[in-house]
């Protein structure tokens, strides 16, 4: 058998369960390249040949005449065909990708472009809106990422609420960007005393509330309470940078062998406070098994992926998180938009692409569908364009879109809007090898002088009784 022959075989079988072509390299033999480096011409073993083909017999689902997974033979095999199957299980490798999946695109663009900063100033406009009631006001960040709009909505919330206590509640899976959250915290600690942080990586149907439904998996969770002493923030980042070794005993994720996603390997709760302040938390303080939701604010940034079915946005993320609410508080929802130079850049590459796939309004009234009875005090407010849409721009000096880009200028270009769009590493790999990128992005930046992007916002707030 040859490469093209073996590459075929293992697309067809990625394409039968679901999985990403690296997800399949990785679980088969440990290598999530291996698609790549056979379409690049590269050989293997018979050896590997061997495992890769002994893998898809021990793990193909058979399907029945209907096409669903049939419950029949053993293993894996059978688990997985008896498992309850998610919404979006048989979707396409491109559906699959997930922020996390490579760390080194999602940090390139942080640092490339404003849309944190941008975010972060829309969401603190939120803030006039909500009125706190004692004990403190609660926020909940739902996908926290490096901490940067978390930072920075923490400093608005003290310069508008300078003397209340804070309650502030991050989820967030990836052990990369808990390190990056909390190296940004000490600071906020010293100039807020007054406040108490959680993280967690549960899902988004229990982290509001910090616990599992079913008691069982919920008497598992990992609860670790961090007291700050003294009072600089270098004392603070002493003790906070003390808690790797539990970072990464109770923070990484494995493979969900169901979607080929990305899931907790450990329910886990981490709160931090200053203990010099612990009397006037006492009633902020959240309790194991006694902590409850009612969030004056809940930001949902880009907390689920462009390309996944509406009924997996809003059952598995939204809807989760309007119910979370306080009276009067505001949910603010900010996702991709397109329409912009970065998907100009893309629609090149691929003319039929079509990342995103669900507006402000399907999102919204999807929503509302789906919460029927429980929406009734909940109010849906799509706005117009010129509230709901907001633009961020790739950072490049004032004379570095020209008669010539510099090579580094237009790597960071692709990688953003390739990012944005959420296009998967194996169409990636095609269009590198190619060559045809570098052209297209050159084109684009030179036509509109630079790179911008644009975001759509939408918030859901609860009426106050």
């Amino acid at each position: 058998m040859n490469a093209h022959e073996l590459i075929q075989e293992i697309s067809a079988y990625c394409r039968e369960t679901g999985l990403a072509e690296s997800t399949f390299g990785r679980r088969a033999v440990n290598d999530g390249k291996l698609a790549a480096r056979l379409r690049n011409g590269g050989r293997i073993t018979t050896e590997t040949l061997d495992r890769i083909r002994a893998f898809m017999e021990a793990n193909r689902v058979p399907l029945d005449l209907a096409g669903a997974p049939a419950a029949r033979g053993n293993g894996l095999a059978m688990r997985a065909a008896l498992a309850p199957a998610p919404m979006a299980e048989i979707v396409s490798p491109q559906q699959r990708f997930r922020f996390l999946d490579n760390r080194q695109r999602y940090l390139l663009f942080v640092q490339t472009c404003s849309e944190k900063r941008v975010i972060a100033q829309r969401v603190a406009l939120e803030l006039a809106s909500i009125v706190p009631r004692p004990p403190a006001v609660r926020v909940f960040d739902a996908g926290v990422g490096d901490g940067t709009v978390l930072e920075r909505v923490m400093r608005a919330m003290h310069h508008r609420f300078p003397t209340m206590p804070f309650y502030v509640v991050g989820k967030e899976v990836s052990l990369e960007d808990v390190r990056l959250v909390l190296q940004k915290m000490p600071d906020r600690l010293y100039e807020h005393p007054a406040q108490v942080l959680v993280l967690t990586n549960l899902p988004y149907g229990a982290a509001p509330w910090l616990s599992l439904r079913d008691a069982e998996a919920d008497s598992r969770v990992v609860w670790h309470e961090l007291p700050l002493s003294g009072d600089s923030a270098h004392r603070f980042e002493e003790q906070i940078t003390g808690l790797e070794g539990f970072l990464a005993e109770n923070w990484l994720t494995d493979v969900d062998p169901r979607t080929g996603g990305r899931r907790s390997e450990r329910p886990a709760v981490l709160v931090i406070y200053r203990e010099d302040h612990r009397f006037l938390l006492d009633a902020v303080i959240p309790r194991r098994g006694a902590a409850v939701a009612g969030y004056d604010l809940v930001v949902a940034s880009q907390s689920y992926r462009a390309r996944a079915r509406l009924d997996t946005k809003v059952r598995g993320v939204v809807a989760p998180l309007a119910r979370a609410l306080a009276p009067g508080g505001r949910l603010i929802g900010v996702h991709a938009y397109g329409h912009d130079p970065g998907q100009e850049i893309v629609r090149r590459i691929w003319p039929d692409d079509a990342p995103f796939l669900h507006d402000r309004h399907e999102i919204l009234r999807a929503t509302k569908e789906q919460l029927g009875a429980e929406g009734r005090d909940l109010v849906f407010n799509a706005f117009a364009d010129n509230r709901a849409l907001f633009r961020y721009d790739m950072h490049t000096l004032p004379r570095e879109i020209g008669d010539t880009i510099g090579i580094s200028t237009l790597f960071a270009a692709w990688n953003a809007a390739v990012y944005v769009a959420q296009v998967e590493d194996e169409r990636l790999t095609v269009a590198v090898r190619e060559g045809h990128w570098l052209d297209a992005t050159r084109e684009v930046l030179a036509a509109h002088g630079g790179l911008w992007f644009h975001d759509e916002s939408y918030v859901i707030s609860r009426r106050r009784h």
